[in-house]
């Protein structure tokens, strides 16, 4: 499969096009990294990194431009936000935060999924990467169905899994969370020349979150009606969870503390005009320094590079294609034939949001992301749209899933063996069908309010 990408690759240079030399190479190179990506034959940060290195050895870019992306502030900030959910799940914190919310909401089926939900969606302010939050609800929901005494695929433990895992994939587009978001972010302010701010983003989606909250739990309880209604031991198996977890240590004190500010921050930051990615990369640092002692260097050293080497490839090869022109081709063969659907940001949401469900058929996160967004952003600028509203709608777009290979974060959840393919196409049908809903009212009545139109 290697052997046959590279082979494809190479054969943009038989492709007649009046582009300069620099762009032929950038466009073969990057006819390169988004087949492998696509079939991920190696790791998608391999491949981006690799892509970097020959956007520069073959000449098509001086070294600068080629890991340029690297230099911009979001592989920064993707860097502090792995500490930041580090330290959330390696304190207990976020399983305290889980079982806490579950004491509070009852022992009910209905109630313990809805529970669920809102943690999942609580959680993305604190772990901001998905698979890691699929991770830890996973071992929670692992209980919960041995409490309730139903085998694996049953209706319980399917509804469990497969919402919290979509809810996982769909949090982090409405929240600054995530590789994808972030990689968004990154292209709208470097591509579209605008600035995002973390408070803008999470209030323009506000009413989606409560609305996406209620349609998950409605769903799920519609197709998966579940077994038995109540926990055998009721609250106690929330209560004794909770004992096991002992006391509010000093580690977890602090961890809340040091989150608390960072959210408030984030909150905050059309106030005060502090970069978020200045802010969670601050707090993950933070948490490392030895007064506060919740990071050590044995954990630091733990910590996952290949997000961050993507991050700063992707957004390396949007540079890149822009310098070099090569983005003019990609626009000619894409946008021109959906420019008529697009001219207007509050008529076409519903319409841009479909054709991102689709294009999400062909690319994985984030590559879909960060191959088309720096198209779309042109566009936007070119033709007088606002590319903070345009980015932010195609964004979202890649939260409606109904494949498992959409997502790595789908991968995850459905390792675990409760759910199976076909529900995830049930259930991601009718979700993507509810969220494209909530656009109409959104985009067009809603965002203004806020200053997005």
């Amino acid at each position: 499969m290697f052997l046959l990408c590279t082979a494809v690759s190479l054969s943009v240079f038989l492709v007649p096009m009046e582009i300069s030399a620099a762009a032929y190479k950038a466009l073969a190179v990057t006819v390169w990294m988004i087949l492998l990506w696509i079939f991920a034959p190696i790791d998608h940060a391999i491949t981006g990194l690799a892509g970097c290195v020959l956007y520069w050895v073959t000449g098509a870019v001086n070294f600068e431009t080629a890991f340029s992306g690297f230099s911009r502030d979001t592989p920064w900030f993707l860097f502090g936000a792995i500490i930041f959910g580090s330290v959330a799940a390696q304190t207990g914190l976020a399983r305290r935060l889980a079982y806490s919310v579950m004491s509070l909401i009852g022992a009910s089926y209905s109630r313990i999924l809805v529970g669920i939900i809102i943690v999942d969606f609580l959680m993305t302010f604190i772990v901001p990467s998905a698979t890691a939050r699929v991770v830890i609800l996973a071992s929670i929901c692992l209980g919960i169905v041995d409490a309730f005494g139903v085998a694996p695929k049953s209706n319980i433990s399917r509804g469990l899994f497969i919402i919290f895992t979509y809810t996982a994939t769909i949090f982090d587009k409405m929240i600054i969370a995530g590789a994808t978001s972030l990689v968004a972010r990154g292209l709208i302010e470097e591509v579209g020349g605008v600035p995002v701010y973390y408070s803008q983003w999470f209030f323009a989606y506000l009413p989606c979150d409560l609305i996406t909250i209620a349609a998950c739990w409605a769903t799920v309880l519609w197709l998966y009606p579940p077994e038995r209604h109540q926990l055998a031991d009721g609250k106690a198996y929330v209560q004794v969870q909770l004992a096991n977890l002992g006391s509010f240590n000093r580690q977890e004190k602090r961890a809340a503390l040091l989150i608390a500010i960072t959210v408030a921050l984030w909150l905050t930051d059309f106030l005060h005009h502090i970069s978020p990615a200045m802010i969670g990369l601050g707090a993950g640092l933070a948490a490392c320094l030895p007064k506060i002692g919740i990071f050590n260097s044995e954990d630091f050293r733990k910590v996952d590079p290949l997000p961050i080497i993507l991050v700063g490839a992707v957004l390396s090869m949007a540079v890149v294609l822009i310098d070099t022109k090569a983005i003019d081709v990609l626009n000619a063969a894409f946008l021109l034939r959906i420019q008529p659907l697009l001219e207007s940001v509050n008529y076409s949401a519903v319409v841009l949001y479909w054709i991102g469900f689709i294009y999400h058929f062909f690319l994985p996160e984030p590559s879909n992301i960060s191959t088309s967004m720096p198209l779309l952003m042109q566009f936007a600028k070119s033709h007088n749209l606002n590319p903070l509203a345009i980015g932010m709608i195609w964004t979202f777009a890649a939260g409606g899933k109904i494949f498992v290979y959409q997502s790595p974060v789908l991968v995850v959840g459905y390792s675990y063996g409760q759910f199976e393919a076909k529900d995830l196409l049930k259930v991601g049908l009718v979700l993507t069908v509810v969220e494209s809903l909530i656009l109409i009212f959104l985009v067009p009545v809603f965002w203004p309010l806020i200053g997005i139109s």
